[in-house]
C-alpha cells in the first residue's frame, strides 16, 4: 500500500504528533511525508518526499497571528502550481494533517483526504465554544484544508471519530519531576516583551523557549533560549507549570505531565480561542494577553493554581490501524 501522509509545518505541534504518527503508519505500508509550512522548528527523523512553502500562518511579536506579513509572504502562483502538481492519484490512502496543498489537491482531482488532526474536533458543536464569534476565522478553519473523511483529537475524545490527544513517546518515557521553575513557550510574542512582562514575578524562575533568538539570554530570574525539542520536553517534564499558548499539542502534554498550566490563546487564531474554551471549562486558567491588567490572575496561578487531571492512554497504533482499515475496505469494496 502507498500512503501519503502530509502535515502542517506552521508552528511545531503537528510535527510533534507526525513523529508517532508515522511509525504507525509505516506498519501498513510504504509512506511518503509531505511538509509544508515555513514557521515549524521542529525536524522530522524521517526522509520528507515533500517539502513545500504552502499557505503558512506568520506569528507575530504582540500576541497574535500577523495577517499583513501572512498575506504578504503567500506566494498564490506558486501554491496553485504546487496543489496542481501534486500527484495524489498515485496513492492508495491521503491522511491529512491540517495540510492545505494535499487537501486542495485531492479536492481538485477527486481523490478521498481523510483529515486526522485536532482541526478535524476543534469545530464539532459539543465542544464549548469562545464569546467572540469570528465568522473569518471560524470560515478559514473550516476551509483552510477540505477533507472527504474526519478523525479528530481533543482534550476530551468519544474514541468513535474524536480521540484524546497524541502524547509524544519522548514525553510518556520522561522522568516527571518539579525544580521549581516555570517553562514558556509563547511563539507570539518577542523576546524584549517577554523579558518586560515576566521580570515583574521577581520569585519565579521562567525558562522561556523563544522563536525569536538564536542564543541563550539570561536576565535576573528568566533565561530565554532557541526552541530545541529535547530541551523543551525536559524543561516541561521537570517544571512546577507551563505557560503557554493555547495550542493543542503543549497544553495536551502539560497536562497528561501533571503540570498546572496557563494558557493565553493568539489572537486572530480561531482555533486558539476554541481552545481556550475548551481548556477553561476544564479548569484551565486562561487569560487574553500578558498585559499587567493580568497580573493578578498569573500571581495567584503561580501561589494557588491547581493540576487538572486527565486520562491520556496511549492509543496511536489502534487509531491509526482503524483509520487505515476501515478506508481500505472501503476502497477494496
Amino acid at each position: 500500500m502507498k500512503i501519503l501522509y502530509a502535515v502542517q509545518g506552521t508552528g511545531n505541534g503537528h510535527l510533534s504528533r507526525a513523529m508517532d504518527i508515522i511509525p504507525c503508519l509505516q506498519k501498513h505500508g510504504e509512506v511518503d511525508i509531505l511538509v509544508s509550512g515555513i514557521q515549524g522548528d521542529l525536524k522530522l527523523p524521517f526522509p520528507v518526499k515533500y517539502e513545500l512553502r504552502g499557505l503558512s500562518f506568520i506569528f507575530g511579536k504582540k500576541g497574535g497571528v500577523d495577517l499583513w506579513k501572512t498575506f504578504a509572504k503567500t506566494n498564490t502562483r506558486k501554491l496553485v502550481r504546487s496543489i496542481k502538481d501534486l500527484p495524489v492519484e498515485n496513492y492508495d490512502l491521503v491522511i491529512n494533517d491540517f495540510e492545505p496543498v494535499s487537501a486542495w489537491a485531492c479536492n481538485m482531482k477527486n481523490k478521498p483526504c481523510i483529515a486526522l488532526s485536532h482541526q478535524a474536533a476543534v469545530l464539532d458543536k459539543r465542544y464549548p465554544q469562545p464569546e467572540d464569534k469570528d465568522r473569518t476565522g471560524r470560515l478559514i478553519l473550516k476551509h483552510y484544508a477540505p477533507s472527504d473523511y474526519r478523525y479528530g483529537f481533543h482534550f476530551n475524545g468519544d474514541n468513535e471519530t474524536i480521540f484524546t490527544p497524541v502524547i509524544r513517546q519522548q514525553v510518556r518515557n520522561h522522568e516527571v519531576t518539579n525544580g521549581g521553575h516555570y517553562t514558556v513557550y509563547l511563539p507570539s510574542y518577542d523576546d524584549k516583551t517577554l523579558l518586560k512582562r515576566l521580570s515583574e514575578f521577581k520569585d519565579v524562575k521562567w525558562d522561556v523557549f523563544s522563536k525569536h533568538n538564536k542564543k541563550e539570554i539570561v536576565q535576573g530570574n528568566i533565561i530565554i533560549q532557541p526552541i530545541n525539542n529535547e530541551q523543551f520536553t525536559a524543561s516541561m517534564a521537570a517544571s512546577a507549570g507551563v505557560l503557554c499558548g493555547a495550542g493543542f499539542e503543549t497544553p495536551a502534554e502539560a497536562l497528561y505531565l501533571g503540570k498546572k498550566l496557563l494558557v493565553i490563546p493568539m489572537k486572530n487564531q480561531y482555533e486558539q480561542q476554541l481552545n481556550a474554551a475548551a481548556l477553561e471549562q476544564m479548569g484551565v486558567t486562561v487569560i487574553k494577553s500578558l498585559k499587567p491588567k493580568y497580573d493578578g490572575v498569573i500571581q495567584d496561578w503561580i501561589e494557588n493554581g491547581e493540576v487538572i487531571p486527565v486520562n491520556y492512554p496511549d492509543m496511536t497504533q489502534k487509531i491509526v490501524d482503524r483509520v487505515v482499515m476501515r478506508h481500505m475496505k472501503t476502497k477494496l469494496v
